[in-house]
């Protein structure tokens, strides 16, 4: 539990740190808001295209030994990108971090899934640490940056993403850490026609949360020094900090999710999720000051809630001996093609110079969203019985 929740906090912190950064980058490279965004695009993609893979070798491989080298690639990659002279080496590191990222979401997800009885209470806890990731990254790029440079913006958490590597390997080779013997939980095998509904309407539902969470991340740095500039001092770190707060409250919100995922029909909360998000995001178009972050806090909350609700029917409904796979394939969606997301924060940015379009737009996504998932199984909650 301890490493895959660390290991959740730092499979999102390349993409926050950058976003960060991007306000030093734009006058360093002589580059637009959207030329640079545009340098993590390819990284992204990866994050999400290699998911599957990644999950298959840990299906016929093993999941710790692939949390191993999830630790010492992204550490490695993060190094490479504070080394950077150009954008186009920048770019390429992006990208490398991004291929070596893709390992946690489907390794992770499966290898806790699987040796837990409470699977929403479990996945709401790795998720306000996976929350807390764009939340210390963007406070620790507005520190660094501050204190020293961009680069050691990348440097420092990669260094610690490496170290924490050793110290797994170390453990597992010990046998401390390893791979679960068998599943702590049975559950009934649901209906085929529920799995292929769900399967459909997740594929849709998830492609919209990612299209939000990619188009908004780019976003909210930007948006807060031009709308919360007196907020922030003015200042990269001010401005950090505010976006990190986005994210703690996110991550406690996330927590509660999860525990709910437990209890009431996962089709009511996923739906709710979406519901929360409509009106903040209309406001977010238009509001500034105070008015802004209470919309800021709302809908980046709302979109973080619905990911333990999604997570526990990817597990209800996926076989377990393909589990990972099935979280890999998620990832193509939520971050793979939803990376797209930030090349349309970025045009549209540069086409109409603000943020009123952007949010319109994310929320007819979360409209989408809404409506495809009152197409889940009402009866979607998941019922653990133990395994024999």
């Amino acid at each position: 539990m301890a490493f895959s929740c660390v290991g959740h906090t730092y499979s999102h912190l390349f993409a926050p740190i950058f976003f960060v950064v991007a306000l030093l980058l734009e006058s360093e490279f002589n580059l637009t808001h959207g030329e640079v965004v545009s340098l993590i695009v390819a990284g992204n993609v990866m994050f999400g295209v290699c998911a599957p893979l990644s999950g298959w070798l840990s299906d016929k491989w093993s999941a710790s030994a692939m949390i191993g080298v999830y630790f010492f690639g992204l550490g490695a990659g993060m190094v490479l990108c504070g080394l950077a002279q150009t954008p186009v080496q920048l770019m390429i590191f992006l990208t490398l971090t991004g291929v070596f990222g893709s390992i946690y979401h489907p390794v992770g997800f499966a290898w806790l899934v699987s040796q837990v009885e409470k699977r929403g209470t479990a996945l709401g806890i790795n998720g306000v640490f996976g929350t807390l990731g764009p939340s210390v990254a963007a406070l620790s790029a507005g520190v660094l940056s501050a204190a020293f440079t961009w680069r050691a913006a990348f440097i420092v958490p990669g260094a610690v993403v490496f170290a924490t590597g050793i110290a797994f390997w170390v453990l597992r080779q010990r046998g401390i850490i390893h791979d679960a013997a068998i599943e702590r939980v049975g559950e009934p095998t649901p209906p085929k026609h529920e799995v292929v509904r769900t399967i459909i309407v997740l594929a849709v539902t998830m492609l919209c949360t990612g299209l939000i969470y990619q188009t908004s991340s780019p976003a909210l740095p930007k948006l807060f020094s031009e709308r919360l500039a007196s907020f922030a001092d003015d200042s990269v770190l001010g401005i950090g900090a505010m976006v990190a707060l986005v994210y703690v409250v996110a991550g406690a919100v996330q927590l509660v999710a999860g525990r709910l995922s437990d209890t009431y029909s996962l089709k009511v909360l996923y739906m709710l999720a979406f519901v929360s998000q409509i009106p903040f995001l209309i406001l977010a178009a238009q509001w500034t000051g105070g008015g802004l972050m209470i919309a800021a806090l709302v809908m980046v909350s709302a979109n973080q809630a619905a990911l333990p609700v999604e997570n526990t029917l990817i597990a209800r409904y996926a076989p377990k001996d393909w589990r990972a796979l099935a979280f890999g394939l998620k990832f193509i969606l939520a971050f793979g093609v939803s990376s797209l997301g930030v090349l349309l924060e970025g045009s549209l940015y540069d086409l109409t110079g603000g943020f009123s379009i952007i949010f319109i737009v994310l929320a007819c996504i979360a409209t989408v969203g809404l409506a495809v998932s009152w197409l889940l199984p009402s009866q979607s909650k998941p019922q653990p019985v133990l395994a024999e």
